[in-house]
């Protein structure tokens, strides 16, 4: 019997590949269906269930969250600057050089003076903190650059800092977002957003995490009081997940 060369074995097995593959790779794909990575999902429902310092002051803090259908439990380290216990002239501050930056992840509002941090408050958000404001109603906190635009001293929330929510940024997203159809035509993109304090004795909400505002940033009474030294009409504000 004559044997077939390599050649001619090649050849037969390449065609076969041409003819059969792509009617291969086609099913394959076309029942492909896309699965949600968990990682894409919106935390929500935060709630710190513990938190202490370690040796060095900083703050270890357990929190759990939903992520669709689970329930995850999460630590975080957060390291604490040994400067934010110095004591601060709020009267010989720039107030140019002054910055706010709210961080929705750790629960927490930094003052920096120079790019050097001076103080850091506990927060609290609305009910679903690490995901950005759409629209009014959704007790959702903005994120982006700010500043305050005006400040409240006697306040029903002890002190209210306000800032230029909606600016020229957030409302041109939020008609990107209307054209798009991921708001409702009808909806309102909301106002009125900043950061205050508590009532009377409710400070303990906010040392255990407790998320409640309509998407302003809550932080204790004493904290706001300082903070409103700190800053003044025009102070840049920046808000991150």
């Amino acid at each position: 019997m004559k044997k077939r060369s390599p050649g001619l074995i090649y050849s037969i097995t390449v065609l076969l590949l041409l003819i059969f593959l792509p009617q291969f790779a086609y099913r394959l794909f076309s029942q492909t269906k896309t699965i949600p990575i968990v990682a894409d999902l919106p935390r929500t429902d935060y709630k710190v269930i513990e938190e202490h310092k370690d040796k060095d002051g900083n703050i270890i803090r357990t929190v759990q969250f939903n992520k669709g259908k689970t329930r995850y439990t999460e630590t975080q380290l957060i390291k604490i600057s040994p400067n934010l216990h110095l004591p601060v002239n709020a009267d010989t501050l720039n107030k140019d050089s002054v910055l706010v930056v709210v961080n929705k992840s750790h629960y927490i509002v930094e003052v920096y003076y120079r790019r050097r941090k001076i103080r850091e408050y506990k927060a609290v958000f609305g009910p679903k903190p690490l995901q950005d404001k759409k629209m009014e109603g959704d007790r959702c906190t903005p994120e982006g650059w700010f500043t305050i635009k005006n400040k409240n001293l006697s306040s029903k929330y002890n002190k209210f800092l306000g800032l230029n929510y909606p600016n020229d940024t957030a409302i041109a997203r939020f008609n990107d977002m209307k054209a798009s159809g991921i708001v409702p035509k009808s909806a309102r993109i909301g106002g009125n957003v900043g950061i205050h304090g508590i009532w009377k004795r409710g400070d303990d909400l906010i040392e255990k995490g407790v998320c409640w505002t309509d998407g302003c940033i809550a932080i204790k009474n004493k904290d706001v009081d300082e903070l409103s030294t700190f800053v003044e009409v025009g102070t840049r504000v920046f808000i991150k997940k």
